[in-house]
């Protein structure tokens, strides 16, 4: 009996630390910093060939490199500017995706240079020359973009009009963003294949990629969370800041994505406020619209861009 009784009092120890130290697991291999980029999945190696091409275009521009809280290793955030050639008053921040980095995004740095962009690309937090020890998945990315903007405006001018740009992570921050108090001068969104939230997506990912369930592993990860960056897990979401957005977006997703599947882009759309147009990319894959055809993805952003940021007026934003 004595054992009997000894042993039911240890499994619920025994399950705890076993639960611990998954979620510890799936944490670090989620959220932890790389430092050198993921190779690309199969499907997309055969981009491989031109997208060094874009990388080589990139490299041979006359950049800036940009900081913001220079002074503190700690906190130091690096992003690279490419000047539009002739000047413009139109620029666009892109943003990247998961475990890349400002540089993995040229392909659209060029196709906004040919449109007549400035261009700013930001390494987010724990990614590429930016400070930081995990990945915040585009929530505290959201208000260092508001600190680029500042940057942005100061340097181009209170004339500017600026469009926020990205993929998948990226698409997902700038759907972010547009919950917050942002200047006048962003016009416009564009998001590829963001997320609707977090919570929805690492559910997914766990049921897809390690057949675990939500509980107790979401809940445990979003403890260690809250413990390293300061906020749960269910905060991080698209859905809710669209909710409160009224600039004009451009959705931009694949048929085919089953990373963030496509379902997610009707949350987003059905969310926002604000005018919207949605393009879904037949037979592509998780952010491979631009690779699948980029003239009819240059196209879509063209038309997009000329309605709401190249002939618009200034619209009534209610905050």
């Amino acid at each position: 009996m004595k054992k009997t009784t000894m042993a039911s009092l240890a499994a619920p120890f025994v399950l705890a630390t076993g639960v611990a130290g998954i979620s510890e697991r799936l944490y670090q291999y989620a959220f932890k910093r790389v430092n050198q980029v993921p190779e690309t999945s199969a499907e997309k190696q055969k981009y491989a060939s031109v997208y060094y091409d874009y990388v080589k275009w990139l490299r041979d521009q006359p950049t800036e490199t940009w900081m913001l809280h220079e002074d503190d290793p700690q906190q130091q955030l690096v992003a690279t500017y490419l000047a539009a050639t002739p000047a413009s008053k139109q620029t666009v921040i892109i943003s990247h995706g998961y475990k890349g980095n400002g540089e993995t995004m040229a392909n659209y740095a060029q196709l906004f240079h040919e449109l007549g962009y400035n261009v700013l690309l930001p390494d987010d937090r724990a990614h590429g020359k930016s400070a930081g020890r995990y990945i915040t998945f585009g929530w505290l990315d959201r208000l260092d973009y508001l600190d680029w903007l500042k940057r942005i405006i100061n340097h181009d001018g209170e004339e500017v009009r600026i469009v926020l740009f990205g993929v998948s992570m990226g698409g997902a921050t700038v759907e972010m963003m547009s919950g917050e108090q942002l200047p006048d001068q962003v016009r416009a969104i564009i998001a590829d294949c963001g997320y609707s939230s977090i919570d929805d997506e690492l559910v997914y990912l766990l049921k897809r990629n390690f057949h675990l369930p939500k509980y107790p592993f979401l809940p445990a990860v979003s403890a260690i969370n809250r413990r390293r960056l300061g906020f749960n897990l269910n905060q991080v979401s698209s859905v809710a800041q669209l909710k409160r957005n009224h600039r004009p977006i451009l959705f931009i997703h694949g048929e085919k994505d089953v990373f963030v599947p496509a379902s997610m882009l009707e949350e987003n759309y059905a969310a926002t406020q604000g005018p919207k147009v949605k393009w879904i990319v037949p037979n592509a894959t998780h952010a491979e619209s631009f690779w699948v055809d980029p003239a009819a993805y240059q196209q879509h952003v063209r038309d997009f861009l000329q309605q709401y940021v190249v002939d618009s007026t200034p619209l009534p934003i209610a905050e």
